[in-house]
């Protein structure tokens, strides 16, 4: 073992000696790189020999990575960077980083004069951008040179890696600016007039979503933006683009049109599979019954999908027989299944009437089937208005019973008077107009009309006599009989001037009037109390002739009586 030791020492003896006495031994330069041998390695350093009088000695965290672990072991060749040397002492100080960072930064000089790209890893972020590794050197990544557009997630980009531009660099500060997006405008222009010149209309192209706006989505197609416009995503109704389409997602479209001098490009997403209106007539046929969802209500109506690309309009006329509806959310709701009846289709213009109040027989039918004009029935009150009362008949319909046809001869004023909402009434049809969708009915036609024989009971001429019900200024109403009324004007009153009824007559008193005119249709009874007087005033002097004549000679005698007596008086 001796042996072998010593042998070895001598080698290594006389390869010291050989390289001390080389004229090039110990021939370095300050502020140059030179390789160096690792002949130890320690926690705190390591040893680089440099074929000078003594091995540097270099701090062990410059060899770390940063996990903390030694990157480096005895034996390896590595470049370092000769900070100082002293001939005297024969001692030399090394720096690993700095020959690192002077590779680096030769590198970097190189990347920038010939316009080339290197990779570097990002991570962090700092005030207006982000710090970049670059083979160790640090270098500024402009926020507005991260991307084409404005990144949304600033921190996702951290501990990622990427190619760059090198802008600037300054050695002296240790100063390095890069690009990312010189890179991709670079990339974007070259796809560009790649995808110029091969762009037509029909082309099935690749893009990425990457602006969604109300009217549709610019996608990126390559370099080239092409418009994907709402109308052109599908077949079927959709209120926002963001309904199929997210921010980045790649989609296949087809060009539908290019122009080339203004590089506008309209893409379609719903030309890449059939058109659903094609046939639309055979699938969907007037008169048929079929089931769709609901998908959107307006004020007209409601959108039914009958299926997925094909919607139809159900009116809101259309939606119910019976219920005058104000908006179709009485009726359905957005997503509800529903019962439809096709009532009409136009291929060309894409438009597809349809019906829900059809599924079911119209309900007017079935009430003019079964309450024809004369049938008498009975209802309960439903509502009560100034004008009249609602009978609830069925499915919805209700019957009117219009103030006016309550009763004969009573002046009903409101019907509030006789009934309530609630009570069971019996009345008589009298319309059903189907049509117009009005049923009325009356209470006073179960019975016959009481003025249909005031014609023939109080003919013109005869006399009768009633009760004053009503003082008017224009005369009196005078009940004759139970529910009919004639009316003394003002006029027929007497034969002097009357200036109000009220002077002469009281209400409840009897009277004797003559009858002037009379008429069922209009209801209208006329009565004159001056002919009764005029014809008793006619009749007086055919019976009492000499009335007159006897009581002038009887005041003439008197008056010659007195006469006399006067005489005699004085006489006396």
């Amino acid at each position: 073992m001796a042996d072998k030791e010593t042998g070895h020492d001598e080698i290594n003896f006389e390869s010291a000696l050989e390289n001390y006495l080389n004229p090039d031994f110990g021939d370095l330069e300050e502020g140059s790189i030179t390789k160096g041998e690792i002949v130890r390695v320690d926690d705190d350093n390591v040893l680089v020999d440099v074929n000078f009088k003594s091995e540097g000695q270099i701090p062990a965290a410059e060899f770390r990575d940063a996990a903390g672990n030694m990157t480096v072991s005895v034996g390896d060749r590595v470049d370092v960077y000769v900070v100082r040397k002293n001939e005297m002492d024969g001692t030399i100080t090394l720096s690993f980083e700095k020959a690192k960072r002077m590779q680096v930064f030769d590198q970097l000089e190189d990347v920038q004069e010939n316009n080339r790209v290197i990779k570097g890893h990002i991570v962090r972020r700092i005030k207006g951008g982000y710090t970049v590794d670059i083979g160790g050197v640090e270098a500024f990544l402009p926020g507005s040179h991260v991307d084409l557009r404005p990144v949304p997630d600033m921190d996702a980009l951290v501990n990622q890696e990427f190619e760059f531009r090198v802008l600037k660099i300054n050695r002296r500060r240790s100063n390095v600016i890069v690009s990312r997006r010189v890179l991709l405008e670079e990339e974007r222009d070259s796809k560009r007039q790649d995808l110029l010149r091969t762009l037509e209309e029909g082309q099935i192209v690749q893009g990425k979503a990457k602006n969604i706006t109300e009217y549709g989505v610019f996608v990126d197609l390559g370099g080239l933006d092409g418009l994907l416009h709402i109308t052109d995503m599908s077949w079927k109704r959709i209120r926002h683009p963001k309904e199929m389409i997210t921010m980045g997602q790649e989609l296949t479209l087809k060009v539908l049109s290019f122009d080339r001098e203004n590089n506008k490009v309209s893409l379609g997403l719903k030309q890449l599979v059939p058109d659903p209106w094609q046939d639309i007539s055979a699938r969907f046929p007037e008169g048929a019954k079929c089931t769709g969802k609901v998908t959107n209500l307006v004020d007209y109506g409601a959108f039914v999908e009958l299926e997925p690309g094909v919607e139809g309009l159900v009116h809101i006329s259309e939606m119910s027989w019976t219920r005058k509806l104000r908006h179709p959310s009485q009726m359905v709701h957005t997503g509800d299944e529903v019962e439809v009846v096709i009532l009409g289709v136009d291929g060309e213009k894409k438009r597809i009437s349809l019906g829900m109040k059809q599924v079911r027989p119209n309900p007017w039918e079935l009430v003019a089937e079964k309450y024809p004009e004369g049938t008498v029935l009975e209802g309960v009150i439903k509502n009560i208005t100034e004008f009249g009362m609602f009978i609830g008949i069925e499915d919805g319909i209700d019957g009117l019973i219009h103030v006016s046809d309550i009763s004969w001869t009573k002046k009903v004023r409101h019907p509030n008077e006789l009934y309530k909402v609630g009570d069971t009434v019996q009345a008589k049809v009298l319309t059903v107009d189907q049509e117009n969708e009005k049923f009325t009915l009356g209470v006073k036609q179960l019975v016959d009309d009481p003025w249909g024989h005031v014609p023939d009971t109080y003919p013109v001429g005869c006399t009768v006599k009633g009760v004053v019900t009503n003082i008017t200024d224009f005369g009196l109403f005078v009940e004759v009989e139970e529910g009919i009324e004639g009316l003394v004007h003002v006029s027929e009153l007497s034969g002097k001037k009357v200036k109000t009824p009220a002077e002469i007559y009281k209400e409840g008193q009897e009277i004797q009037a003559k009858v002037i005119h009379v008429s069922a249709e209009e209801r209208r009874l006329g009565l004159s109390i001056k002919q009764i007087k005029d014809e008793e005033e006619r009749r007086k002097p055919k019976e009492f002739h000499s009335g007159p004549q006897e009581a002038g000679q009887s005041l003439g005698d008197l008056l010659k009586q007195k006469f006399e007596e006067s005489e005699n008086s004085e006489n006396s």
